[in-house]
């Protein structure tokens, strides 16, 4: 083990920067499948066998909730999705290293460069994820760009679609107008309602959601407030 943390070391962060924030609607150079049963899991994931990814992090940033998600679920696959370059190489090469120090671990988790707010139905199959998570999304404050935000009510029809009945989104942000606006959202669509706190507590990641996140642990530096809600899937 000694000789393998010698040759392997884990990437860091200050050779990734990139701007906070990349523009959803803007075109990308990305490949993306026709269809979900086009894309090969098998090149992301090394011992898939005949699972299937059942979470998926949206705008996974640097990749601290999913790893943490990899390690509370082993048996499940969770997929990050990010949008920006260096922030998606710092995750794939972060979870390379990590495998490769911890033999036979984090195999279950991967990330993919893509945009999200275009591709998700191109990736997954109608009812085929458990849990759909945004935490700390682009609060996009200016309101000609609320178009913009991730969660809105186009978005979550393709949402409720690649989500089983009995699903949850996780949403978690600091800035208290973008919680009461994907809150507003997602409890007027009709495919969704919301947990209540009582529930909320019994949930294995409700104490992980807050502070797994690299931007998690940065509102906490900065003794920043914190919001979060859970919905079901109808």
């Amino acid at each position: 083990m000694e000789a393998v943390e010698q040759r392997v070391k884990l990437p860091q962060k200050r050779f990734y920067r990139q701007r906070a924030h990349s523009n959803p609607i803007a075109d990308h150079n990305f490949d993306y499948p026709p269809h979900p049963d086009a894309y090969d899991w098998s090149q992301l994931y090394p011992s898939i066998g005949d699972r299937q990814v059942e979470f998926a992090d949206i705008g996974c940033g640097y990749g601290g909730f999913l790893v943490t998600l990899g390690e509370t679920y082993p048996d499940k696959l969770a997929i990050g999705m990010e949008i920006r370059v260096k922030v998606s190489d710092y995750v794939m090469d972060r979870i390379q290293a990590l495998r490769a120090l911890h033999a036979g671990k984090y195999e279950n988790i991967a990330c993919i460069r893509t945009n999200a707010m275009k591709y998700l139905p191109n990736f997954f199959r109608k009812h085929q994820l458990e849990k759909l998570f945004f935490l700390y999304p682009d609060p996009h404050f200016k309101k000609a760009k609320h178009k913009w935000r991730i969660i809105n009510s186009t978005l979550l029809s393709e949402y409720a679609y690649v989500l089983r009945p009995g699903g949850k989104i996780y949403t978690v942000t600091d800035v208290r107008d973008l919680h009461d606006w994907m809150c507003k959202h997602i409890e007027e669509h009709p495919c969704f309602e919301r947990i209540p706190e009582e529930e909320i507590s019994a949930d294995i990641l409700s104490s992980k959601l807050l502070d797994s996140s690299e931007e998690g642990q940065k509102v906490t530096r900065n003794s920043g407030d914190k919001f979060m809600a859970i919905f079901r899937r109808l």
